[in-house]
């Protein structure tokens, strides 16, 4: 599943250029029966399968120099924003964990002080969708990823709500005429437009961004 959607576009690029690289771990590597079985039945009943504490922390320790962050993927966890993946940047060196079936083992959580993310309020099949979205999000941010500085200053979320409508060539299309004023050439305008339609679509579709002093 890896590198997948990260394989392609500047995040992709990027990895050709060493400017992040990843390696993945197989969990049943550190199974320790023949079918290569990393869950078992819930403590205390329930329906699905839970990982197992023992897999997940040898698969951990093999690659754990030192005290790295550790993020599993969960429903549970404080969902990611432009602000997380900011920080997250920062930060040189990750484990990430791809959870499956029920989820893991809370001990394991416990042990290690691990993070919990969400990408957002619904469930998929694994964590492994989460992590490339994850990764995508902080890599992008890096120096030398995005061709300009300026493309990720101006997006939604990073300008205090959501992005203005964006318009090219040709100036008509099927009788809708781009708006005058971003064809004035009066920079002192268009900002101010922006900056209008900015505030006017986060206050009817993300209300909860809008500040308040």
């Amino acid at each position: 599943m890896f590198p997948g959607t990260l394989g392609g576009g500047v995040v992709g690029r990027a990895l050709e250029r060493g400017i992040w690289s990843y390696d993945t771990i197989n969990l049943r590597d550190f199974a320790t029966d023949n079918y290569g079985s990393v869950d078992d039945t819930q403590f205390g009943g329930g329906a699905g399968m839970v990982m197992r504490a023992d897999i997940i922390a040898n698969a951990i320790d093999s690659v754990l120099k030192g005290k790295k962050k550790i993020i599993y993927f969960s429903p549970r966890g404080k969902v990611l924003d432009q602000k997380m993946a900011r920080e997250m940047a920062n930060i040189s060196d990750f484990v990430l964990i791809c959870g499956r079936y029920e989820g893991i083992d809370q001990r394991v959580i416990d042990e290690y002080e691990i993070e919990e993310v969400s990408i957002g309020d619904y469930i998929l099949s694994g964590g492994e969708i989460a992590a490339q979205v994850f990764i995508d999000s902080c890599v992008r941010l890096l120096d030398n990823v995005v061709h300009s500085a300026e493309s990720t200053a101006n997006e939604s979320f990073e300008i205090g709500g959501l992005e203005w409508p964006l318009y090219t060539r040709p100036s008509a299309w099927r009788g809708r005429k781009v708006p005058e004023v971003l064809l004035s050439g009066h920079h002192g305008n268009i900002e101010r437009w922006r900056k209008e339609q900015s505030d006017d679509i986060t206050k009817e579709r993300r209300p909860d961004l809008i500040k308040i002093d």
